[in-house]
């Protein structure tokens, strides 16, 4: 057994390698080839953006999942949430907001910080019905998230624990791009001034009510189109500029 996670560790390794010498969608046609699910298959089969297309030309998913803890080896998704940027413009019609079966309960702390109790999650999508549904929304997208950590960590492990496949996708995140801004100009900040709603009040937006997982897709998605114009007002910024 440990031997194949030594195994399984290292070819995730050189399809990282690959991704980062090569492109996301060089490691994308390497996935797919070895790929025998269904789901992934689908999946994989659309090309990603490039980096050199127009953000304004970009169909991107702004999304947000919520946790019971940060360790995706052990914690469980309670809802996800999430919502279209079509030509930098959200499209309100395109939320989706689906509470997860997380087969447990729930501690105190999550319910008070979710507002999710055990009666609603034991009435939600179990992951194995939502991750499809979701991955049907990614497929060819690129996706916006604020603190790609928790989202990228969250689906790959599911990915790899129900398909055996790693989740790679062409990923913005409105935090490392604070971060990065601000390290550009040597600007001294604080840990908490990365979180997404103290970066919203920077830029004078208003404030919308924490950990709901469609609000918080709604609110990075506002966040990020602020960021784009005040990068590049006359709308020639490239996938480049943003992409992790």
């Amino acid at each position: 057994m440990i031997l194949e996670q030594k195994i399984l560790g290292l070819k995730i390794f050189n399809l990282k390698i690959l991704g980062m010498v090569f492109g996301k969608n060089h490691q994308r046609k390497c996935l797919l080839k070895k790929q025998q699910a269904p789901v992934m298959q689908k999946y994989l089969s659309k090309t990603f953006a490039n980096k050199k297309d127009l953000i304004e030309d970009l169909d991107i998913v702004s999304l947000d999942i919520e946790t019971t803890g940060l360790n995706p080896n052990k914690d469980r998704i309670v809802s996800i949430g999430l919502v279209q940027i079509e030509g930098l413009g959200i499209k309100l019609d395109s939320c989706w907001h689906q509470i997860i079966n997380a087969n447990k309960n729930l501690s105190a702390q999550s319910v008070v910080i979710h507002q999710i109790t055990d009666d609603q999650s034991e009435t939600g999508m179990s992951i194995n019905e939502a991750i499809p549904k979701l991955l049907e929304r990614l497929s060819g997208k690129v996706m916006l998230v604020h603190n790609a950590k928790v989202e990228q960590g969250f689906i790959n492990k599911i990915c790899q624990t129900l398909y055996g496949c790693d989740f790679i996708i062409p990923t913005i995140d409105t935090q490392a791009l604070a971060k990065r801004s601000l390290d550009r100009h040597d600007s001294p900040y604080k840990t908490n001034d990365l979180r997404l709603f103290n970066l919203r009040k920077s830029f004078n937006m208003q404030s919308y009510k924490a950990h709901n997982a469609l609000m918080d897709a709604i609110a990075t998605a506002e966040l990020f189109l602020a960021m784009v114009n005040k990068i590049s007002s006359n709308k020639t910024a490239r996938l480049s500029e943003f992409i992790l």
